[in-house]
């Protein structure tokens, strides 16, 4: 999958060589997807190359040039949100998240509304979801609620093998979550925690996720979400 990856450690290097190597490879490809974004005519389709500054903004996050990424990826953010252009703008917010910047954790919230606000590629929305999932405390109710709309937003939106895979994924996220919130290991009482906390109910859950993403930001969002909302297909 490619949004949901296991961290990595230099120490996984077998020596030091392997790391400069590693790090010269990231170098060559910044130097490249440079050049590519250079070359783009004006004509160029916009999500052509908003692709091409995503992918140099994650390179630019594996060369632990953390700075930089934010950067960049919050002047693409305006560009994505104004474009319509959702899945970037999403790969945006996960980027400044993972930069570890002062306003990380605002971006992350503004990245888990638009996952879960417009069609994007649920994978990425469930990586979303996990990354306030590791940033919460065991228990908080948040985690819980992110954890339910992982599970909820894979069944309405993966197919295929994605489902398959999503589905055990997001349902090990919430086991994990029920053991870390209320030590809960027994399928019962794991049963009667998801009815006690509502969430299997997505009219209760998802209002008190939008609420936890209103405290996160102190309500200063960095664009109209009423807007934004209108920009929604009609449900036919």
């Amino acid at each position: 999958m490619k949004y949901l990856q296991a961290e990595t450690h230099i120490g996984a290097n077998d020596c030091a060589t392997d790391a400069e190597t590693s790090s010269r490879v990231v170098e060559l490809h910044l130097q490249e997807l440079e050049q590519q974004i250079a070359g783009l005519g004006e004509q160029a389709p916009l999500e052509e190359r908003l692709k091409l500054t995503m992918d140099k903004c994650y390179s630019l996050l594996e060369a632990n040039l953390r700075s930089d990424a934010w950067s960049l990826a919050r002047d693409t953010l305006d560009q994505a949100v104004t474009g319509e252009i959702w899945l970037r703008a999403v790969e945006c917010c996960d980027v400044m998240f993972q930069s570890e910047q002062p306003d990380a954790l605002k971006a992350l919230a503004h990245g888990i509304w638009l996952g879960v606000t417009f069609p994007v590629d649920p994978e990425l929305s469930v990586a979303m979801l996990q990354h306030l999932i590791d940033d919460s405390p065991d228990r908080s109710d948040g985690s819980a609620v992110a954890a339910a709309t992982a599970c909820y937003l894979v069944q309405l939106r993966a197919q295929g093998k994605q489902h398959d895979d999503l589905v055990f994924f997001s349902n090990q996220l919430l086991g994990q979550v029920a053991r870390r919130h209320s030590q809960v290991e027994d399928q019962e009482i794991f049963d009667f925690w998801v009815q006690q906390l509502q969430l299997d109910d997505p009219g209760q859950f998802l209002p008190r996720l939008a609420r936890v993403l209103d405290v996160i930001n102190g309500e200063q969002w960095w664009f109209d979400r009423d807007r934004l909302r209108g920009k929604l297909p009609e449900a036919g």
